[in-house]
């Protein structure tokens, strides 16, 4: 008999298109001979529609003209979707058994979903509440990897009632250590609202861009070095791939330099020493469980010229999209996408 997977996407999140197009993935590469797939597609403004057409690219966005009003019961005694078709009062019940959240950034990768799943009882992709609670908030993050004493970079942690007094914060960060600095939002994934900060003048500019994607940032020392990557696929029994690189068209590596920029690169087998890549791949591991992480994640560091190892982040739910790091590292591992949600969706759990 096939399991029912909910297939959530989209999302009230600036990272909404980036969903669609990894949803599509999935979508187009689910084994359906296993599962029967129920897309459901949130919009920008919190609506859920199911999705039942035959049109299987959702960036088209179908779903939002054709979907039918649906809803996750919480009631952990029911366990299903829940379809509204509008101007009528019959409901019609669809039974779940897991649930596949493919909603990257705020309100999907926090922790939010995953505890409307686990108040359902219904078995879910990725990681749980705490583990993406913490690994979406960059300060959080950096507190609970120091526990495992992998090396990171110097860094601040801005509030943004804090910039009330403006020329406070910037002397506390440039007594902590030099130009230049990362800003990053504290929560926001994909790089959106990071800079680079030169000087007092973009410093300021960067923490205020940085507020307006959240209430908290994150001011890094600057690391010279390479930007590599590797993916964990497990609970107990992890499986990491190899060492994948970017090489970005832009100074950094944001949003426009990683979907926009048809000058960004990516290898998935990084010219470094094996050993090198050896420290990096067990590093993944102690990152992985220094968050209690479980199912998937994306993990992220610099190599510095001298083979000195940075974390830089975690990415608890990586993107799938046709340039994404994650299956194309296990892809070559050898696993190719359709095992891969397999082994995903198999892995699901409370």
């Amino acid at each position: 008999m096939k399991k029912n997977v909910l297939l959530l996407f989209g999302g009230c999140s600036s990272e909404h298109e980036v969903s669609l197009k990894s949803a599509t993935t999935i979508l187009t590469n689910i084994d359906k001979t296993k599962y029967e797939v129920h897309p459901v597609g949130i919009t920008k403004e919190g609506k859920w529609l199911l999705y039942k057409g035959n049109d299987l690219d959702l960036t088209k966005n179908g779903w939002q003209t054709n979907g039918i009003p649906a809803i996750l019961s919480p009631d952990a005694t029911q366990k299903c979707l829940w379809i509204c078709k509008e101007g009528n009062t019959e409901q019609i019940k669809i039974n779940i058994d897991v649930v596949f959240p493919v909603l990257h950034g705020k309100n999907g990768e926090d922790g939010t979903i995953q505890g409307l799943c686990q108040l359902a009882q219904i078995p879910f992709v990725g990681c749980g509440v705490l583990a993406s609670a913490i690994s979406m908030d960059k300060a959080f993050t950096k507190i609970a990897v120091a526990t495992k004493n992998v090396p990171q970079a110097k860094y601040v942690i801005v509030k943004d009632k804090e910039l009330e007094d403006i020329h406070q914060v910037v002397e506390k960060i440039e007594a902590a250590f030099d130009y230049p600095y990362f800003i990053k939002p504290a929560n926001a994934g994909s790089s959106v609202g990071i800079s680079k900060a030169k000087n007092k003048e973009e410093l300021v500019d960067g923490l205020r861009e940085a507020m307006k994607h959240d209430k908290k940032a994150l001011v890094e020392e600057t690391i010279i070095g390479r930007e590599v990557e590797t993916a964990v696929l497990g609970n107990e029994d992890l499986k990491v791939s190899g060492v994948g690189e970017i090489l970005a068209a832009a100074e950094f590596y944001d949003f426009d330099a990683k979907y926009n920029n048809a000058e960004s690169k990516t290898v998935v087998d990084a010219d470094l020493p094996q050993e090198t890549k050896e420290k990096i791949r067990q590093y993944a591991r102690d990152v992985f469980d220094a968050v209690e992480g479980k199912g998937i994640s994306r993990i992220d560091f610099f190599v510095k010229e001298d083979g000195g190892i940075i974390f830089n982040e975690l990415n608890t739910l990586p993107g799938f999209t046709s340039i994404s790091m994650y299956p194309m590292l296990f892809k070559a591992a050898g696993i190719e996408i359709t095992e891969l949600i397999t082994n995903l969706v198999e892995l699901a759990s409370l």
